[in-house]
Order: C-alpha cells, then structure tokens, then sequence
C-alpha cells in the first residue's frame, strides 16, 4: 500500500506470557464500548449480579449487550469517562471478592444454524477487537448483494508497544483458528487468510504448523499502519476498498485475531466478552502482558506492573500513534489493548513552526490525502472545503504528525475537522 512509515517497534513486552490480573475492587462498565448504540442498563443499583450476566442491552441491530464483569453489588449507575474521551453512562460494580459466574453454555458451530451461531456471538457481546469496536454480528452480516470470497484475520498488530496480539497468538492459537473457521463458515468462504508482520516469526511458524495448510498463513513486510483492514487488503489481495466504501465491497471481511478468539469462547463455550488481553508498557517498573477485566482502571493495571518508573506525563490508551492521552483514571473497555507510560524524559513538547511545503506528510498518508492543506482549513473552520479534500477518510493512523519537520499537531487537528463536520450534519464526500 502507498505511503506509512516505519518508527521503532518498542516491543519491549513481546517475551511476557499473558498472566491474569487481580481482580478490581471496583469495575465500571460503560454501557457503551462499541460502534452503535449505548445500551440501556437491565439492572439497578443495590443489585447483586455474577460475572458473565448481561446488565445492559440495546434494541438495535447495531449494538451488542453488556455484561458484568464481577461479582458483587451494583452501587452506581452514573456517567463516566471512557478511554474514548466520551462521557457514558456506566454501571459501578463493587466486588464481593468471590468472582462468580452465571452459567454458560456452547453450541457445536457445525451443527448449529446460522441464525443461531450469528445470535450467540451477539449475546456473548462480542465486538472488534482491532478498535473500532464493531459489533461482530453486524460485520459478519454483508448485505446480500455483497458477495465475500475471502476473510483475512488479522495478526499484523504494526502499532509499537502492543503485544497483546502477539503473545494471543503464540498462546491460544488453536483458538483463533477454529474462531476464524467459524467467521468463514457463516459467510460461506473458503478461503482464509491469516496475515502477520515478518517481525513475529515465532507467532508464523507456530500458527503455520497449526494450521497444517488449511489456513493461508502470509508473511508480509513490516510497515505501519497494515493493520487498518484497507492497507491490509490492499497488501495482502492487491484490492483497493473505494474511498467512503467498506471491504465488503471488495468481497473482503476482515477480523482481529482477538475477535477471532472471542468468537471461538462465545460459540463454543459460551463465555461473554468480559476480559481481554492488554499489554502495560513504557515507563513502569515491570511490563506485562495482562489477562484484565473490563471495567479494571488503568491505576490497577499500573499498580500491578510495579507503579511508574519516574514522574509519569502521559498516560495513553493504546499505541504511541493511534492512542488516546487520559487527564484521569478510566476503565478498560472491549477496545482497550494498551496502556502505555510515558515518564518525562521521553515526553517532549515540541515548538511548532510554519509549515514549509515539504510534502512529507503528503507522501506518508496511506489514504492519499493532504494534510497539511486540510490542517490548515480546518484552522480556518472551511469545514465545507475540507470535506471536498475528503477529510472524513482520514484515518487518524499519525503517519503526517510522525514525519512533520515543523511539528504541526496535524491529527488532533484533523480529528477536530471530522467532529465539527460531524456536528454540523455533514456527510462524508
């Protein structure tokens, strides 16, 4: 695919096996953590509820359910900061240290129907793990003059820091494997393709071995940002997805390894999306790979990792590029793959200069925009002018802001473009 960058991989947790986190004392539980529709609470506050019981639900197609990731007392019912930087209404869980569970039961996928595998994984809560969060059983729902002929499960994980994804495979792949049958079952594919970065050698070979020739295990070059699902099609099948357009159009549907691993333990056991892998790195006395609740604050995770490593400046949700900054403490979500310490030696506020028509954000952009151009009308609020230079296919990759000599903040100010367009009842061009 055309532009992206190469910055320093940093996988300094890549050898950490996943080890599961202390229970919280406390979780809160955004009833929203996905693209669609926030769901509305199914319980009340004084309620005693078990880990795996759903306690909100949407009537939307575009929407899964919530569940509690503990158990104990539900002692608030308020809204909340998400890792997002939105404001949801959250259901607080205080734990009575036991950790029980309602009952969960699976389903065989080859003997079940469509309709009813397709409700299981909905049920069980399951949304993208690669995070934008969708609700899987609408991606694995095309519509019906689509026609998909491939499904790639994605392991590039190109983000620096992240290993989640990484040790996920070298851990549970035979799990992602039968998840990913699953997903090719349902939209009548044949062909699956699983693609990894060259620099997770030991996670090819393991999962080539796996899957003994069933699955077409690619290799391809490490270049970020190949995780988002359009370069990834477009490195992997030489398909371009139309600017404003989904893979569906281009007969692809892609899935995170983790969605993978989370469709296997819906379907086959029944077991609701209520934990997920996080990889805690940078500046903290001990990285890890951890195994944690939702709901679980980032303070927890930290704490268990051995505190800050020095006076801490940023605390990021996510990767170094795509990440969100946090201004207080907040609660994993089903998107949460990272949290990445940033002490004050490597935190420095650069002064911004003129731009100087160097070109090299144009050249880095994978979607082929101009971001320097659109930067500048959004500082102008030419909203209209810039969704005529597409600024709403801006992916937020950081690619431009990497590669600035003049230091421009050139994607907070696009992410401020698209909000104001989005205000203002814009539609994408």
């Amino acid at each position: 695919f055309r532009g992206g960058v190469h910055p320093p991989h940093s996988k300094i947790t890549v050898s950490e096996k996943i080890q599961i986190a202390k229970l919280p004392q406390r979780a809160v539980i955004p009833l929203r953590q996905h693209i669609g529709a926030t769901c509305e609470p199914l319980v009340e506050e004084g309620d005693h509820v078990k880990a795996g019981q759903k306690i909100g639900d949407s009537t939307s197609f575009v929407s899964v359910p919530i569940h509690a990731s503990i158990s104990g007392t539900v002692v608030g019912i308020s809204t909340q900061l998400s890792p997002t930087g939105d404001e949801v209404q959250s259901i607080i869980i205080e734990s009575d240290g036991k950790d029980e569970w309602v009952g969960t039961k699976g389903i065989d996928p080859e003997k079940s129907p469509k309709e009813q595998i397709l409700k299981t994984i909905r049920e069980c809560g399951v949304a993208g793990f690669g995070g934008a969060a969708f609700p899987t059983h609408v991606k694995l729902s095309p519509p019906k003059e689509k026609k998909i002929d491939v499904v790639i499960i994605n392991g590039e994980e190109c983000e620096p820091y992240i290993t989640a994804d990484h040790r996920l495979m070298l851990e549970e792949g035979e799990k992602i494997l039968k998840g990913a049958r699953i997903v090719a079952g349902l939209l009548g594919v044949e062909r699956i393709i699983l693609a990894i970065e060259n620099n997770k050698k030991d996670a090819l070979d393991y999962l080539r071995s796996l899957s003994n020739g069933s699955i077409d295990v690619v290799s391809l070059k490490t270049k970020y940002p190949q995780g988002d699902e359009r370069h990834l099609i477009k490195a992997v099948l030489n398909r371009e997805v139309p600017r404003g357009g989904l893979p569906f159009d281009v007969g692809v549907v892609v899935h995170n390894i983790g969605t993978a691993k989370a469709i296997y333990d819906a379907v086959y056991q029944g077991i609701p999306l209520v934990e997920r892998v996080v990889t805690v790195t940078g500046d903290v006395h001990v990285p890890k790979n951890l195994l944690a609740r939702i709901g679980t604050p980032f303070s927890h995770l930290i704490e268990e990792c051995g505190g800050f490593k020095g006076e801490a400046k940023k605390i990021i949700s996510g990767g170094p590029m795509m990440g969100i900054a946090q201004y207080k403490d907040v609660p994993v979500v089903k998107g949460t793959s990272c949290v990445l310490v940033l002490n004050e030696q490597r935190v420095k506020i650069a002064e911004e200069k003129a731009c100087i028509r160097c070109g090299k954000c144009i050249e880095a952009c994978p979607m082929g925009l101009m971001p320097t151009v659109l930067a500048a009308l959004v500082r102008k609020k030419s909203f209209d002018t810039a969704l005529e230079y597409s600024i709403m296919s801006c992916d937020d990759c950081g690619c431009c802001a990497y590669v600035c000599p003049s230091n421009i903040p050139l994607v907070q100010l696009l992410r401020y473009g698209k909000v104001c367009s989005r205000s203002l009842g814009k539609e994408s061009r």
